[in-house]
């Protein structure tokens, strides 16, 4: 038949079209994400790689991403613009959850292969996630300074769950809750 001629030479071709053409695609959504110009990321030379250089422009992904936009929501709260310090703590979360996911599953790649790379992505995704747990703390007051306590008590609870009540951060969250009205019995209790 002539016309499975033709399609067995097409079907053989798809499949690597299909794989150039999402690696295309791929790659600008990429540069787009970091905000740069498809073609134009950044790149360390083997020189400074073996120097231990780092990637400081990584965009909005990183934790130097999380510091910034935590900043800026300080700011905001400087200037009594409770509004913008949530937006800023609201994309500072959301920015530090996916750094920390994906420096942890980074680092569950290289377990049993190489344990100094493996170890220090998932020290990079505790210190990640911990920055997550403190801005959203400060969203949680943020809320409670817009007189918002019901978006305040949900975000306490996560922080408690990643922290535990024990740490700092879980306390000082439980203290928040205890103040909100949301739980009764203070912790630490008093010995006295």
């Amino acid at each position: 038949m002539k016309f499975s001629g033709i399609v067995r030479p097409l079907l053989r071709t798809l499949p690597i079209a299909l794989i150039s053409s999402l690696g295309a695609i791929a790659l600008a959504m990429t540069a787009k994400a970091q905000n740069l110009p498809a073609g134009n990321a950044p790149v360390i030379t083997p020189e400074q790689a073996a120097e231990g250089a780092e990637l400081k422009s990584v965009g909005v992904l990183s934790i130097p991403g999380g510091q910034r936009l935590m900043g800026e929501a300080g700011n905001a709260v400087s200037s009594g613009n409770y509004a913008l310090a949530v937006k800023k703590l609201q994309e500072a979360r959301q920015v530090l959850n996916q750094t920390s996911n994906f420096y942890q599953q980074l680092g569950n790649n290289f377990a049993g292969i190489d344990s100094r790379i493996s170890d220090g992505l998932r020290k990079k995704a505790v210190d990640a996630a911990q920055m997550r747990d403190e801005a959203t703390y400060q969203l949680a007051l943020a809320h409670r300074a817009l007189n918002q306590p019901e978006l305040s008590v949900p975000l306490l609870v996560q922080v408690i769950n990643s922290q535990n009540p024990t740490r700092e951060l879980g306390k000082k969250s439980y203290a928040q809750l205890v103040e909100l009205g949301f739980a009764d019995t203070p912790y630490p209790r008093s010995t006295k």
